[in-house]
């Protein structure tokens, strides 16, 4: 595997959370879900990936590079779109912009023209009338316009509409992965991600809980319904959340074949989506 970014033995320690032992590896030109509630680590991990905070513990490369002592040959190849963002309120692109492209050796202004033109982003527009969709495209289009290689999304698509948030992620699968690029997209709308990710992380508690190809999670997992007169107590055993009623009985499953041999054929069995299975996981007590 072309590991772009790879994370080991990751610790942080506070007064009221801790991370555990995070370790995670990205491939080149695939897009990585980064899931959790809110408060679960995701953004505790990414200020780490980008020397914002030091860790306790742990060793972080990117892009080949050691992240603490390669700093800035780092984040020359970086394409960063955080939560809050970090552009001056007063200034226009176009000001902000000029700013910007002198801090890239690999600053493309054609490039950039090309992609404000197609994003429609107008250039003489103030940061502080951008509608929130259009300041996380911005953040894009800077990100492209110097060649990032890497691409570290926070939450980009929280506080979104529906509409602008299936435009941002038809943004990544155009243009950056086409381009294979690499996304680390960590976000706690588990929607986008059915439609885009190749690798799913989730993360409760500070720790990394499930991790593996989207598609093998979804396929190992289903949502089971059925009358709660069928369950014994040790099929108690194949679920990772079950909710019984005197009207029947759901649960989410972590070995669909093995549940499928002794339950009988009247239970059905439902494809889950990331979503469930993030909820699910994150109320086991264990977590």
């Amino acid at each position: 595997m072309n590991a772009v970014l790879e994370i080991n033995n990751l610790c942080k320690n506070y007064a009221d959370f801790s991370l555990q032992n995070i370790n995670m590896s990205l491939e080149k030109g695939t897009l990585t879900g980064f899931i959790g509630p809110n408060g679960a680590g995701k953004t505790t991990t990414i200020k780490s990936i980008l020397n914002m905070i030091q860790p306790d513990q742990g060793k972080i490369t990117v892009l080949g590079f050691d992240s603490v002592h390669n700093d800035l040959a780092i984040k020359s190849k970086l394409g960063v779109v955080l939560d809050d963002g970090h552009f001056y309120e007063d200034l226009t692109l176009q000001k902000m912009t000029r700013l910007i492209a002198p801090m890239y050796s690999t600053w493309d202004n054609q490039a950039y023209h090309a992609y404000l033109d197609k994003l429609e982003l107008p250039e003489d527009k103030k940061i502080k009338h951008l509608s929130r969709g259009m300041r996380m495209k911005y953040a894009l289009v800077l990100a492209l316009s110097h060649g990032a290689e890497l691409f570290i999304l926070d939450e980009p698509t929280a506080g979104l509409d529906p509409l602008v948030r299936s435009e941002l992620i038809e943004i990544l699968k155009d243009i950056v992965l086409a381009d294979n690029k690499t996304v680390l997209m960590a976000t706690h709308i588990t929607s986008d991600l059915d439609k885009i990710a190749d690798y799913l992380f989730f993360i409760v508690n500070g720790q990394i809980i499930l991790h593996g190809p989207k598609d093998e999670i979804k396929d190992q997992h289903a949502i089971v319904k059925g009358d709660p007169a069928l369950l014994l107590p040790d099929h108690a055993d194949h679920f990772v959340g079950l909710n019984k009623s005197s009207y029947g009985f759901e649960g989410l499953t972590d070995n669909k074949a093995a549940l499928k041999k002794v339950l009988p054929s009247q239970t059905v069995y439902e494809v889950p989506s990331i979503e469930d299975i993030l909820n699910y996981y994150a109320r086991r007590p264990s977590c």
